[in-house]
C-alpha cells in the first residue's frame, strides 16, 4: 500500500473582491488548498474537514474530488459551509473577513498516514481545535507532524490565548512553518528567526520562516538557511503559503525523510537538503502567486 498523508482543518469558499467591485468565488481554505495541493503532486491525500450540507459544501466536494483528494471524515459537522471575503490589495496581498464555524466529526478508518499536516484555524479555533490536537497526540507514534501557523488574527484575536493554543500544536510538530507577518502576531517585533528559535524550542525538528518576495529561512539547532523566493509576477498571494508547505512535504517526502521512525533523520537534515527543500517549496508557491485564487501546481508544472 502507498504511503499518504493525512491533512487537517478548514474549507471554506473564499469570495474575492476586486479593485473593480467585482466579486469571484473560488474554493479554498487553508488546509483543502494544502490537501489540493498535495495531491496535485501525486501525493495519495486523506482529508479531515468539514462543511455545510448546502450548494457551497458541494462546490467543495466536487473541487476536492476532482484531484483525488479521499474525505477522511463525515464533512457534515457544521450548519453552514465557510467564507472568507478576501480583499485584494494593489500588490495582490489579501486581507481576510471570515464567517467560519469549525467542528470534526470521528476520524473515519483508514490506513496510518506517513504525515499528518494541520494549519491556520482549525488547529486555533474552538470546538474543533482540541479534536485537532487530540488526533496529532495519537498519531504522532507513527507520522511526521507538520503545521503552518497561518494567523488570522480577524477571527481569532491575538494575545496569550492565540500564543497558547499555536505553542500547544507546534510542541507536537515536527516541521513547523510561519511567515514573518505570523511570528509579529505571536511575539510582536522580534526578527522573525528569533521568533521561529521561540518555536523551535518547544521541540520541533525544523521551523521555516517565509517572507514572501525576501524568499524564506529554514531553522534548525544547527542551522539557519536562506532560500531567495521565484520572481514571479503576482496575480494574488491567495494560497501561496498553503502551496509552499505542500512543497515542502513533497520534497522531505521524496527524500524519505517523513515518518515517525525517521525525526531524527529530519532533525539533522544538512544544509545542502534544507536548500533543496525550501527551493522546491518556492518553486511551488511561485506557481501558485502568479494565478488568481487558490490554484497550486501539478507535478508536470515544477519538472
Amino acid at each position: 500500500m502507498p504511503e499518504s498523508a493525512l491533512v487537517v482543518g478548514e474549507s471554506l469558499i473564499d469570495i474575492v473582491r476586486g479593485g473593480d467591485g467585482s466579486t469571484t468565488e473560488f474554493p479554498g481554505g487553508s488546509a483543502a488548498n494544502v490537501a489540493v495541493a498535495m495531491a496535485r503532486l501525486d501525493r495519495s491525500v486523506r482529508f479531515a474537514t468539514s462543511w455545510g450540507d448546502d450548494e457551497r459544501g458541494r462546490v467543495l466536494a466536487d473541487w476536492l474530488a476532482r484531484d483525488r483528494v479521499e474525505l477522511a471524515t463525515d464533512p457534515f459537522a457544521v450548519g453552514h459551509t465557510s467564507t472568507a471575503v478576501a480583499t485584494i490589495g494593489a500588490d495582490g496581498h489579501a486581507t481576510y473577513d471570515f464567517d467560519l464555524s469549525w467542528r470534526l466529526n470521528p476520524l473515519g478508518e483508514g490506513p496510518p498516514p506517513v504525515v499528518v499536516h494541520t494549519c491556520s484555524l482549525g488547529a486555533v479555533l474552538q470546538p474543533g481545535a482540541d479534536d485537532v490536537l487530540a488526533m496529532l497526540q495519537g498519531l504522532r507514534e507513527v507520522a511526521t507532524i507538520s503545521y503552518d501557523v497561518n494567523a488570522r488574527p480577524a477571527i481569532t484575536g491575538t494575545g496569550p490565548e492565540l500564543v497558547d493554543q499555536v505553542e500547544a500544536v507546534a510542541a507536537l510538530s515536527d516541521l513547523v512553518k510561519a511567515s514573518d507577518e505570523d511570528l509579529a502576531v505571536l511575539y510582536g517585533g522580534d526578527d522573525p528567526v528569533v521568533g521561529a528559535k521561540r518555536l523551535l524550542a518547544l521541540g520541533p525538528a525544523a521551523v521555516v520562516v517565509t517572507r514572501g518576495p525576501e524568499g524564506a529561512t529554514w531553522v534548525t539547532n544547527t542551522l539557519e538557511v536562506d532560500v531567495a523566493a521565484v520572481p514571479v509576477v503576482v496575480a494574488d498571494t491567495i494560497a501561496a503559503g498553503d502551496t509552499f508547505c505542500a512543497g515542502l512535504i513533497d520534497a522531505l517526502w521524496k527524500r524519505g525523510l517523513l515518518g515517525a521512525d525517521r525525526r531524527d533523520r529530519l532533525r539533522d537534515a544538512p544544509r545542502d537538503l534544507a536548500v533543496d527543500v525550501t527551493a522546491q517549496a518556492a518553486r511551488a508557491a511561485a506557481v501558485t502567486v502568479g494565478r488568481p485564487g487558490a490554484d497550486p501546481p501539478y507535478r508536470s508544472e515544477l519538472l
